[in-house]
């Protein structure tokens, strides 16, 4: 692994997007790490002042530990490209592109990526008729942590066609993508930058306790049960692994992503579709990218840092040669 010298490093979290607790904690965690190694840690909780605080801190490298818009969606990294910060994670266009899924589709399925088909709709349409035959997915096109994303069946409680006043995704996104449900087992992988290339950390199955993997049972300890490795077959994992390279490959992931499957084991290989590619995974201590780093014998510090070395392979290698001297 390479090896950091000290460094000046922001960590940038917080915000205002429905993720803002998750970044926070993702954030702690990267501070804390990165204080353990010795460097230097300015911690920024996301204003809209947040320029001119990192100009004043003048950082050698931001770690970007924000999820959700504006923090991941491109806005926050054209910020940082136009002031000439070093960062961590994806650039400007990656971002864009892959904080909406009906983008990312576009970019991976003509590379041989299966995504679920579906389209977008409007909002207001559902309370007509449905978009698609029941059983079906409806989420926001561009948020993350499986905010706002619901489960349209025959037997549901939504209503047919869905109530209007209804609690659902509709009352909060005037759009909404709609795509068939696929049964089956979650699963995912994460992918990190290394001086060698990309390499995919192995494959984890998430078994939760009812309904489906949302924010809940993302970020509340004891609804989910994370297998790691999966037990699935080793054609299945190795599958994983190539569309999770591939797709980091082809969005133009940087440092590291996590993409999430959907595996209809009925099915096969033809049962295995990617349901999204997330270009900043949670840090947290429940979170996926961690876990399966320890499991490939990288503890949390080491994944921090090697992330860290990733950004600045990118944008200031003079940096990771011993130009941030932590004391500027």
């Amino acid at each position: 692994m390479t090896r950091l010298p000290k460094l000046h490093i922001a960590v940038l979290m917080g915000g205002w997007a429905n993720e803002r607790e998750v970044s926070l904690m993702s954030g702690k965690g990267v501070a804390e790490a990165l204080e353990s190694r010795g460097h230097r840690v300015t911690r920024i909780d996301m204003d809209r002042q947040v320029a001119a605080r990192i100009a004043e801190a003048a950082p050698d490298v931001v770690f970007n530990a924000l999820h959700g818009v504006p923090g991941e969606d491109g806005s926050v990294q054209g910020m940082l490209d136009l002031m000439g910060v070093p960062y961590t994670h994806s650039g400007l266009a990656t971002s864009v592109i892959a904080i909406d899924k009906q983008l990312t589709k576009q970019a991976l399925v003509p590379h041989g990526i299966p995504m679920p088909g579906g389209r977008i709709v409007k909002s207001k349409e559902l309370f007509e008729k449905d978009p698609l035959p029941r059983p079906y997915v409806l989420k926001p096109v561009n948020e993350g942590s499986s905010v706002g994303v619901a489960i349209v069946t025959a037997e549901g409680n939504y209503g047919d066609p869905i109530g209007c006043n209804t609690p659902g995704p509709w009352q909060d996104f005037a759009e909404l993508l709609a795509e068939p449900f696929i049964r089956g087992r979650e699963l995912t992988s994460a992918v990190i930058d290394t001086p060698d290339g990309p390499r995919a950390l192995g494959v984890t199955e998430l078994v939760i306790d009812s309904g489906f993997y949302d924010y809940e049972h993302k970020y509340t300890e004891g609804r989910t049960q994370h297998v790691c490795p999966a037990q699935i077959p080793p054609e299945i994992a190795a599958l994983c692994e190539d569309y999770a390279l591939r797709a980091h490959r082809v969005l133009g992931c940087a440092g590291t992503s996590r993409t999430d499957f959907r595996w209809d084991d009925e099915q096969g290989e033809q049962g295995l579709f990617v349901l999204e590619t997330n270009t900043q995974p949670g840090m947290t201590p429940l979170s996926l990218v961690p876990e399966q780093a320890r499991h490939a014998g990288m503890d949390y510090a080491d994944l921090v840092e090697a992330i860290i070395a990733a950004a600045l392979r990118k944008h200031a290698p003079e940096k990771l040669a011993g130009g941030g001297d932590g004391d500027d």
